[in-house]
């Protein structure tokens, strides 16, 4: 194990010979690492926490530590962490509190960028992106494939959708449409569909044009939600990304922005 002589890991931790954990880096009990994680330097880790394989932790990062919240009474809630990740500077992921089921848990292929923070009770899906000093309080979900921009407060128990992007300085207070592009210039609404980041991620033409038809019938046209919802069912051969779009509205708690 590449181990420099400054880190301190405690005894109970697992951290595998293949793991590389550079100066003044502090790994607690209840830790496990998976197989060629790189903790640059320091970086602190504290548990119960279990990451996955091939991640890496740039300086001043804290993984795993207590949640900030003011009714946490030291219960032994966890963090999850998937594989090949990268976590950057001052980064701060906060362990679950009992009131959201005790854990919050990161995916896989994810960039969590400099001084984002990951509050408690939040899961963040595979290939997500959360750009410098994105910030997301408690209960937060960010499906797979979304963007959160530089600078965005996230609201407790808002839903980011998948394939969405929203862009840098947005304080996000509902949920936001999956494939949607979502921004403050536009006064916080939902201003078009992510063709882009579709494009880029293999979707073909013909999903696409699905999708951007459903998106016309809700942000276009005269209808308000309950109607392009109705219209939206009824129609035949919808495809499964519609399908999941309908989904997400139905169960949207907080309301979407539209």
């Amino acid at each position: 194990m590449n181990v420099h002589p400054t880190a301190v890991i405690d005894p109970q931790a697992k951290v595998p010979a293949s793991c590389s954990v550079g100066p003044y880096c502090v790994i607690g009990a209840e830790v496990v690492l998976g197989e060629n994680c790189s903790l640059l330097s320091h970086v602190s880790i504290g548990g119960p926490s279990r990451i996955g394989s091939y991640n890496s932790f740039f300086p001043f990062c804290a993984i795993g530590m207590a949640p900030q919240d003011v009714t946490y009474n030291g219960e032994p809630t966890r963090l999850e962490i998937g594989d090949h990740n990268e976590i950057r500077e001052c980064v701060t992921i906060s362990r679950g509190t009992v009131k959201g089921a005790g854990l919050t848990k990161v995916g896989s292929h994810t960039l969590i960028m400099a001084y984002a923070h990951i509050g408690h009770d939040t899961v963040i899906g595979d290939h997500c992106m959360l750009v410098n000093g994105a910030t997301l309080a408690g209960h937060v979900t960010v499906e797979e494939w979304a963007v959160v921009g530089a600078l965005c407060p996230v609201h407790q128990f808002v839903r980011i959708g998948a394939h969405s992007y929203v862009g840098g300085g947005t304080t996000i207070t509902q949920d936001v449409l999956p494939f949607s592009m979502t921004s403050a210039a536009r006064d916080t609404h939902a201003y078009g569909m992510n063709k882009v980041g579709l494009e880029r991620r293999g979707f073909s033409k013909e999903r696409i044009s699905k999708i951007h038809h459903a998106y016309k019938i809700l942000l276009a046209s005269k209808m308000n939600t309950t109607q392009a919802l109705a219209k939206l069912k009824a129609e035949r051969d919808k495809g499964e990304d519609v399908e999941m779009l309908i989904r997400f509205i139905e169960t949207s708690e907080r309301g979407i922005i539209k």
